[in-house]
Order: structure tokens, then C-alpha cells, then sequence
């Protein structure tokens, strides 16, 4: 056969350019689809900013919330000036808020530790002590992995619950606990209502709002006018230890006074 049969300069091997579909063009914010984008996103930041003034108001206002509160505070120092620690315990999302309240937490020189909820009941109970306090996350206030914990804790520990939920009553969490500490962390409207699926996203943010709310709260009641000294020496590293080391002679004095405690870092 002739190579010109078979050759690259072969007009029937050579691929020809599609015409068929055009390109589809980026999105503007001057188009429909784009502006439908646009729109949804900032559903998404205007209802969590819708969430977060509701549950500052009950805060503010709610007689049940304003206590639990205090008696959250009031119980945890109590917990820490007995050499004990906050374990927060959850599943799921909740699991990875709680990790996040606990980091907070330990970044003020508050003792505090994660236990999920699974892995309590294999063994990881032994983390819990006769002077600890426990907090559940649950935005159902019923999760089953945390129901089944509870008849293990002895009740001697002090238990407290971050839910949905605005009353007592209401939470299976704290059934047959009458000391139990109620934190309500509830959304103004369902999620699947505000977007359309029941992805934990207002009431997560709602959730870690509240957690931090505690945390600086105590630390506060804790620390007092030391705690920014007490997050500024527990944090050394990144940015934050950067802006530590660039400080005055006299401001670095101040801060030494802190150093030589073990773990939890307590005000001079």
C-alpha cells in the first residue's frame, strides 16, 4: 500500500474541531444564574445572622436560659477549683463542634477534653472522674448514642446539655436529672425550611455561638482581667505568638508572671 494511504498528512485522520456545543460562558452576576447564586449565598449568611440575634435575645430575655447560664459558669469553676475538667461529649457534627469548643477552651487555660459518644461506652469512660463535669451536644436533645452513656455516669457528675431545646422538659437528655444544666441553643426556622435540606448549618453555628459564649464566660469568671495573658501564653505559636514576641519589655514582664503553672494556666 502507499504511504500516502496512511500518512499523517491524511486528511481522514485529522480531528476536527466540534461546533456542535458551544462553550459555556462564566458566570456573571448580571445573568440570571449567576444572580440566583449570589442571592442563595447570602440566604445562607443573612438566616445564621437571623439565628444568632434570635438566641442572643433569649439570652438577654429568657429567664430559663439567663440561668442555666450562671449555673453553667458557676458549676464548671466549682469543677475546675476541684482539679477536675469539662468533658464535652457528642457524635456527628456536634462531635466536631464540641472538638472546637474544647480547643477553646484549652486555649483560655480551661481544662476541658472530647469524648465521642461511640467510643465512650468501649472503654473511653475511663477519661471521666469523680470531679469532672460532662456537657452533651445535641441538637435533638435525643441522640441515641448519648441516651445509652447516660445511665453509665454516676450521679455524682455533673451534667450539662447544649440543645435545642428551651426547657427542661422538653430534652430527653436531661430526663431523671433534676440538677442537669440546660444551654439552649435553638434556630428560629427549620434548615430544610430555610434551604431546603436538613444539612446541620444554622444550628451548628447557633451550637458553636453558644459554646464560645461559655468559654469566654468562664474564662472571664476564671481569669478576670489575666485571661487575655492566659490565651496570649498558651498560644506561642502562628500569628498570634508572633504578635506575643513583638510586645514591650514591660508588657513581656507582665506576661512572665504567668509562666511555671502545669496544663491548666490559672491568673497570678
Amino acid at each position: 500500500m502507499a504511504n500516502s494511504d496512511f500518512g499523517p498528512s491524511s486528511p481522514s485522520l485529522k480531528r476536527k474541531r466540534s461546533t456542535s456545543l458551544p462553550l459555556t460562558p462564566p458566570l456573571s452576576m448580571n445573568d440570571p444564574e449567576g444572580a440566583r447564586i449570589l442571592d442563595r449565598a447570602a440566604n445562607v449568611l443573612s438566616t445564621a445572622a437571623t439565628a444568632l440575634l434570635q438566641v442572643t435575645i433569649l439570652y438577654q430575655s429568657d429567664h430559663i436560659a439567663r440561668d442555666g447560664l450562671l449555673r453553667a459558669v458557676d458549676c464548671i469553676t466549682k469543677v475546675y477549683g476541684a482539679g477536675g475538667k469539662l468533658i464535652i461529649c457528642a457524635v456527628g457534627k456536634s462531635g466536631l463542634v464540641g472538638k472546637k469548643i474544647v480547643a477553646t477552651m484549652k486555649s483560655l487555660g480551661l481544662g476541658s477534653s472530647f469524648l465521642h459518644g461511640c467510643e465512650a461506652i468501649h472503654g473511653d469512660l475511663g477519661d471521666v472522674r469523680k470531679q469532672d463535669a460532662i456537657m452533651f451536644l445535641s441538637y435533638s436533645g435525643r441522640t441515641p448514642e448519648l441516651l445509652k452513656l447516660l445511665s453509665h455516669l454516676p450521679e455524682s457528675i455533673p451534667v450539662l446539655v447544649i440543645t435545642s431545646h428551651k426547657t427542661p422538659a422538653e430534652c430527653p437528655l436531661l430526663t431523671g436529672r433534676s440538677e442537669a444544666i440546660l444551654l439552649p441553643a435553638p434556630i428560629h426556622e427549620s434548615e430544610e425550611t430555610s434551604f431546603g435540606v436538613c444539612a446541620p448549618t444554622t444550628s451548628t453555628t447557633v451550637a458553636i455561638a453558644v459554646g464560645d459564649m461559655l468559654a469566654l464566660t468562664i474564662a472571664e469568671a476564671m481569669h478576670q482581667e489575666d485571661t487575655k495573658q492566659v490565651f496570649q501564653t498558651n498560644h506561642p505559636g502562628g500569628a498570634i505568638g508572633a504578635k506575643k514576641r513583638s510586645m514591650s519589655p514591660i508588657e513581656t514582664k507582665e506576661e512572665n508572671s504567668l509562666k511555671g503553672h502545669q496544663g491548666l494556666v490559672l491568673p497570678k
